[in-house]
């Protein structure tokens, strides 16, 4: 009879702490966050749902095509620039309603000054004008912002009452500042930053763009591991950091043959003295570029400055972060002056695509920014939040939108749909961080 040993070898922790499920155990090696993988579920969802709709009933799938899928990222870009502040705001739990009215009294300064103001003082066409013009509404919302930061923190009035406010505010002020007309042609220039005729970046300087971001996903991926080596942190499995070099790539390389598959249409091609059978591609518009761009700066600033960890410390326990000596007056102010300068950014872009500057630019876009943030993960109750998440949030909200202009729906059921959306993010967030806990 063969005796059980009193004693036997202790397993180790990651041995013991392993899951059995092999899907668990790859989500447990890779650290891939469940919530985003749930987020792209829903989108690949919305949109085989909307072209295969689309392809029943109109008899051909419009969805997904390059051509759709291009002007979906542009139609994104604005929104997600202004979710990845959102996100920022709604972690210290705080909201602000007035990114809408903001963009439309932004959108129609910026319109004077290119239209009435800066061509008689430098000259109609000017090379300056558009600088000067995407300075100009940039300062005037983040000033816009500081000012509701300030009402909020230094004189205790709740953040939803001062942009509730600002909302009404800011839209009367767009409509008294030209007496509600609209203003247009914009500079050409500043036409490219929406995306419009031109305001791309081609096939080459996508492939550019591509190689220098797979570059990045991979140094990320070696960087990292060496700071777990250095301060001795557990390190992923090697297969793991090769799996997800290989997905982050594949994402970049795809969106680029994506993009480069929608060509120019003939009427540029011509005006740019091409034969009009010739195949030249768009590449990524300037304001997907910009997106990114403000995409990775913002996620550098939450996860790597003493400023992002300041905020989630708010959003955790503001009496505590004030007790360990957290200015949090202070920055409350200087988060929503973020969140008025990259809606700022966001005018530029909404203006530019438009070109032109109208009292209704940036109406609901309020709404859509919030649920952009609250779908990409970012909890109402404070503390939790992610500039990716908010992006992938503010693409879904596009992709509804799109797909249900796409297949007739009119205006009202757009916005039943947005809010009924709105609503399953939050209860589904309450039953998320409730599971947590």
């Amino acid at each position: 009879m063969t005796q059980t040993p009193l004693s036997s070898p202790p397993a180790s922790p990651a041995t013991a702490a392993a899951p059995a499920n092999p899907v668990k155990r790859f989500l447990a090696a890779t650290e891939i966050d469940t919530r985003l993988l749930g987020m792209l579920a829903a989108l690949l969802l919305i949109w085989g749902g909307f072209h295969l709709y689309g392809a029943v009933v109109n008899g051909n799938g419009a969805f997904l095509t390059p051509r759709n899928l291009w002007n979906l990222s542009v139609q994104t870009s604005s929104i997600a620039i202004m979710a990845t502040g959102m996100v920022l705001v709604i972690i210290t739990r705080n909201i602000d309603l007035s990114v809408g009215s903001i963009i439309g009294v932004t959108g129609m300064l910026m319109g004077i000054l290119q239209v009435d103001v800066l061509p008689q003082i430098l000259g109609l066409g000017h090379w300056s004008i558009w600088i000067l013009t995407c300075a100009a509404g940039i300062l005037c919302g983040t000033l816009i912002g500081a000012l509701h930061g300030w009402l909020i923190a230094y004189r205790g009035i709740p953040s939803f009452i001062v942009t509730l406010g600002g909302l009404m505010v800011w839209r009367g002020m767009a409509f008294i500042a030209n007496g509600g007309k609209t203003i247009s042609p914009v500079d050409s220039t500043f036409a490219l930053l929406g995306g419009g005729p031109g305001g791309n970046i081609g096939a080459t300087g996508s492939w550019i763009v591509g190689l220098l971001a797979c570059a990045g996903v991979i140094w990320m991926l070696i960087n990292g591991r060496k700071q777990r080596v250095k301060h001795d942190f557990p390190k992923r499995p090697m297969w793991a950091e090769l799996t997800l070099g290989a997905i982050g790539c594949a994402a970049i390389l795809g969106s680029v043959l994506l993009m480069n598959a929608y060509p120019l249409p003939v009427g540029i091609l011509r005006r740019l003295e091409l034969p009009e059978d010739a195949f030249v591609s768009h590449g990524f518009a300037i304001p997907v570029l910009i997106m990114i761009a403000v995409g990775i700066a913002m996620t550098i600033l939450m996860t790597r400055t003493r400023f992002g960890r300041y905020v989630f410390a708010i959003g955790g326990n503001p009496e505590a972060a004030a007790l360990a000596g957290i200015n949090t007056r202070w920055m409350t102010l200087k988060i929503f002056a973020l969140m008025g300068a990259l809606t700022g950014i966001a005018a530029v872009i909404a203006s530019a695509r438009l070109n032109s500057a109208t009292n209704a630019l940036g109406t609901l876009d309020e709404l859509y920014v919030i649920a952009a943030a609250v779908i990409g993960g970012t909890s109402l109750a404070g503390g939790v939040g992610t500039i990716y998440g908010a992006i992938l949030g503010a693409l879904v909200m596009q992709s509804l939108q799109s797909g249900m202009v796409l297949i007739g729906f009119d205006a009202a059921i757009q916005r039943i749909v947005v809010g009924m959306v709105l609503v399953l993010a939050v209860y589904l967030d309450n039953l998320y961080r409730a599971r947590t806990k």
